[in-house]
C-alpha cells in the first residue's frame, strides 16, 4: 500500500560533483569543449551525408541516424551537467526530472538498437555481399531504422512511469548530476523492489541482447577478414572494425556495469565516472570513429567544404559569391 501521510517531495537537488570543490571550473572548460566538439562533428555527418550523394550507402544511412541521436542524446543531459558545475541551477522539479529520465533512457535505448542494426549492416556488407543490395534496399532501411526509434520510444515509457510512481517524502538530493534510474530509486520512501526488478530485467533485454548481437556480428565478420588473402586489406579492415569494436565496448560495458548489476550498488562517485563515459565521451567518439576517420566521408567533406568556399569568396572589390 502507497503511504497516505507523506510530504510529497515536488523537486530534486542534483549534487553533481560539488565534493571536487575548484575543480568544477575545469570540469566545466572541459565538458563544455567537449560538448562543442561532439556538436559540431555529429552535425558535420547529418549534413554532409545529405548533401553528398555518393553516400546514399545504408552505412552512411545508418551513421546519419546515430549521428542526429547523439545529438539529442547528449543534450540531454550535459546542459544540466554544465548548469550544475557553474552553480547556475542545481535543482530540478519533479515533473521535468521524470521527462529527463523518459528521454534519456528513450534515447540510450535506441542507440543500442541502432549500434546493432548497423553491425548486422556491416556483417551483410562483408559476409554475404551478393544478397546485400537485396536485404538492405532502401525500404529496408527506413523500416528497420523505424523499428529502432519506436522501439526506443516504448523502452522509455515503462522505467519512467514506474518510478514516477513511487513515493519521494526527503531526502531530495540525487547525488548524481541527472536524474538516473538507480540514485532515483534509492531515495524512494516506498518499496521499490519491483520496479528494480523490472527495470533489471528491461535491461537485460535490451543492453545484453543487443551487445550480444553486435558481438556476434562481429565474430562473424572478424572470420571472413581472416580469409581475405591480402595483408594490407585484412589490416586495413581489421582498423575500421577494431576501431568501432571499441567504441561499442565502452558504450555497453558501462551501461551494462550500471544498469544490469544486483541490488548491490557501487558507490555514487563510481557510478559518476561510469555515467560520464556512456553521456560524455562515446557520443565525441562515434562521429570520430565511424565517419572522420573514413576516407569516402573525408572526401565528401572536403568537397562539401570546398563548395562553400567557392560560392562565397572574397575579391578585390569585396565579398563575391558565385556558383
Amino acid at each position: 500500500m502507497r503511504v497516505q501521510n507523506v510530504t510529497e517531495v515536488t523537486e530534486f537537488q542534483l549534487l553533481g560533483f560539488q565534493t571536487l570543490g575548484e575543480w568544477q571550473a575545469l570540469l566545466f572548460a572541459v565538458f563544455l569543449l567537449v560538448y562543442l566538439l561532439t556538436l559540431t562533428g555529429n552535425v558535420l555527418v547529418v549534413a554532409v551525408v545529405s548533401q553528398d550523394p555518393r553516400l546514399r550507402s545504408p552505412m552512411y544511412g545508418f551513421l546519419q541516424q546515430l549521428s542526429f541521436l547523439e545529438l539529442w542524446y547528449k543534450s540531454t543531459v550535459v546542459p544540466l551537467l554544465l548548469a550544475n558545475l557553474a552553480s547556475w541551477g542545481r535543482s530540478i522539479s519533479f515533473p521535468a526530472c521524470m521527462v529527463q529520465l523518459y528521454f534519456f533512457v528513450f534515447f540510450g535505448a535506441t542507440e543500442c538498437f541502432l549500434l546493432a542494426v548497423m553491425a548486422y549492416d556491416r556483417f551483410l556488407a562483408i559476409c554475404s555481399p551478393l544478397r546485400y543490395p537485396l536485404l538492405m534496399s532502401p525500404d529496408a532501411c527506413r523500416q528497420l531504422v523505424a523499428l529502432c526509434w519506436l522501439t526506443g520510444v516504448g523502452t522509455g515509457l515503462l522505467p519512467s512511469l514506474m518510478i514516477s510512481q513511487l513515493d519521494f517524502c526527503g531526502p531530495n538530493q540525487i547525488n548524481h548530476f541527472f536524474c538516473d534510474l538507480p540514485p532515483l530509486m534509492q531515495l524512494s520512501c516506498s518499496s521499490a523492489h519491483v520496479t528494480e526488478v523490472a527495470i533489471f530485467v528491461l535491461s537485460v533485454a535490451v543492453l545484453c541482447v543487443c551487445f550480444l548481437l553486435t558481438l556476434v556480428s562481429y565474430v562473424f565478420i572478424v572470420s571472413a577478414i581472416l580469409r581475405i588473402p591480402s595483408t594490407a586489406g585484412r589490416r586495413k579492415t581489421f582498423s575500421t572494425c577494431g576501431s568501432h569494436l571499441a567504441v561499442v565496448t565502452i558504450y555497453y560495458g558501462t551501461m551494462i556495469s550500471m544498469y544490469v548489476r544486483p541490488s548491490a550498488h557501487l558507490s555514487p562517485d563510481i557510478n559518476k565516472i561510469i555515467s560520464v563515459f556512456y553521456t560524455v565521451v562515446t557520443p565525441l567518439l562515434n562521429p570520430v570513429i565511424y565517419s572522420l576517420r573514413n576516407k569516402d566521408f573525408e572526401e565528401a567533406l572536403r568537397k562539401v567544404m570546398r563548395r562553400q568556399g567557392l560560392r562565397c569568396g572574397v575579391g578585390a572589390g569585396g565579398q563575391v559569391c558565385r556558383r
